[in-house]
């Protein structure tokens, strides 16, 4: 298969096609050859909504080789298993999900299909190159194999895992690390902090923050809602971050440099071999972050 055309996935209906996800993989199997039918509650090939599947949309499903569901956990679990009887035998069933354990039950009890769950990490204005996309096969075969075939042709890093273990493993890169940004943000209302001022004397650490607060803020409520409240290891997640601050504050409070110094040198072990390639990242982005100060400086 090359990128220039596809083999299996020739019609593809993309359920939520209109919005930021549905549109980038409507966009990309276009460019590698596929016929795209857009069904979007909000407009689109076919205005349709799939937990009440319309004549058009059910004419459409029996006709696809890959419907693939860019829409809310909700909306997709409810869907399903009314989609799931006019799909024809051997087509591809797929989804964007954030959350894979609920929607991998719902994708097994769909027969004589192919199914693949996947989560772009990525923000699709950021572009798929170089980017990884996770994936749970939940029922195999050549049509599964295609897409996860275009997802390294379109730039992707595709990266299979299980749905525990990508659930697991979510509520670490994804629950963590914007439960750690939106805690930073609401400190800093607490302490009635002046960002202008801040961002005047911000070494690249913190600068580095505010622009993580400022893209979580600027962004869609309901994406980060549904990232922390659906995982379900997402509480205890945000338990051991509340741990981690008051296992910091009593090490300062009770004077214990001894007890810092050791606590840092476990989190550097955390690395292994691969803590100075994290390092060096690190020093890249903070030198991209000040050569673009000084430009906007100029």
């Amino acid at each position: 298969m090359s990128a220039s055309g596809v083999r299996l996935l020739r019609r593809c209906v993309v359920v939520g096609g209109a919005g930021a996800v549905g549109g980038m993989f409507a966009e990309l199997l276009a460019g590698s050859g596929a016929e795209i039918v857009v069904v979007d509650v909000a407009g689109g090939d076919v205005a349709g909504d799939i937990t009440a599947p319309g004549d058009a949309l059910i004419a459409e499903l029996g006709k696809a080789d890959l419907v693939l569901l860019a829409v809310a956990e909700r909306v997709a679990l409810t869907g399903i298993p009314l989609l799931a009887p006019y799909l024809r035998p051997g087509a591809l069933l797929a989804d964007t999900m954030s959350v894979k354990g609920p929607v991998v039950e719902a994708l097994r009890d769909v027969e004589g299909v192919q199914a693949v769950s996947l989560n772009p990490m990525f923000a699709p204005s950021l572009g798929m190159p170089g980017k990884p996309v996770a994936a749970v096969v939940v029922h195999d075969g050549p049509a599964a194999a295609e897409l996860l075939g275009l997802l390294a042709e379109w730039g992707g890093r595709p990266v299979l895992v299980d749905a525990e273990r990508h659930d697991r493993l979510t509520a670490a890169a994804q629950v963590l690390t914007h439960a750690s940004v939106l805690g930073f943000g609401l400190a800093l209302e607490e302490l009635g902090a002046d960002i202008d001022d801040l961002t005047a004397i911000a070494p690249p650490p913190h600068a580095t923050l505010l622009a993580l607060l400022a893209r979580i803020a600027a962004g869609t409520p309901e994406v980060y809602w549904d990232i922390q409240a659906a995982n379900p290891y997402a509480a205890g997640t945000r338990g051991a971050l509340a741990a981690s601050v008051r296992r910091l504050a009593d090490l300062i409070d009770g004077a214990d440099e001894a007890g810092f110094t050791a606590a840092l040198g476990r989190l550097g072990a955390l690395f292994g071999d691969s803590l100075d390639e994290h390092r060096d990242t690190c020093a890249h982005l903070f030198d991209a972050l000040s050569t673009s100060t000084r430009i906007e400086a100029t």
